[in-house]
């Protein structure tokens, strides 16, 4: 098996002393994946280590895929990723994925910290209480999404303005709102979680915008997809990259 120097120390940095056993079963297709996902995808510039493993933390949940969750989830701790900050992570998965789909990948964490010692519950970070979670996640919401929070208030019919309020109160109160991750990396995980998600482009688009509204530039957002590409595959990175060019547009080129 030939893997490239970056390759190889790429992998180390996030499995130090790892020996997979596909290495022995399929060794021409860990030549291929590492070569691709270790050296020339991380090649293209634009995410730290750490920020890198947190997209692609995030990006599992939304597959469903525990796991690469668990041996991310090792890499995370490796590069330093703290263990509040890998609770926010799957708290911020919670309402785009639902519970449902969250629970697995919250017992292998709390398995996971414990058995390196860590205790658990860890500290609180939530900053509403029952009496402002609206309020301030309606705040929020607009801080993120300018005049088109208003607008959807607006135009929802009133049989479904409860799920707005809902929005407001639990997605962006319970769960925007709380320490442990700023709102920038926030919304890069929601966008990591939405693209990996599939089959979810209005919702990619409304936090394309978001991401743009609070600092996160295209180029940066073109980096977390080409990050995840290895791990949720072409169709999900072509469709991410329509919904970006959409949104933002390319500056055409004049001969």
């Amino acid at each position: 098996m030939t893997l490239t120097k970056a390759a190889i120390k790429n992998h180390e940095e996030l499995f130090p002393n790892y020996t997979s056993a596909l290495q022995e079963t399929d060794p021409e297709l860990i030549e291929i994946f590492d070569n691709f996902a270790f050296d020339e995808v991380i090649s293209f510039a634009g995410l730290n280590t750490r920020t890198r493993v947190m997209m692609i933390l995030a990006s599992t949940i939304a597959s469903q895929a525990l796991s690469e969750y668990k041996m991310m989830l090792g890499a995370a701790l490796n590069v330093g990723v703290t263990p509040v900050e890998i609770k926010e992570i799957l708290c911020q998965a919670v309402p785009y994925v639902g519970i449902a789909k969250a629970l697995d990948f919250i017992h292998a964490t709390n398995e996971s910290l414990q058995r390196k010692g860590i205790p658990l519950p860890l500290a609180g970070q939530s900053t509403t209480s029952p009496e402002t979670r609206h309020e301030k996640g309606l705040e929020l919401r607009r801080e993120i999404f300018g005049n088109t929070t208003e607008r959807m208030y607006e135009e929802s019919p009133k049989d479904q303005l409860h799920i707005q309020k809902y929005l407001s109160a639990n997605c962006f109160g319970d769960y925007y709102t709380r320490r442990g991750l700023d709102i920038k990396i926030r919304e890069l995980l929601t966008f990591a979680i939405l693209v990996s998600l599939g089959e979810a482009e209005p919702q990619v688009k409304a936090h394309i915008q978001g991401n743009v509204n609070v600092g996160n530039d295209k180029q940066l957002l073109l980096s977390v997809v080409t990050q995840l590409l290895p791990y949720v595959g072409y169709p999900r990175t072509l469709n991410a990259i329509r919904c970006l060019n959409e949104v933002l547009p390319e500056q055409i080129q004049s001969k």
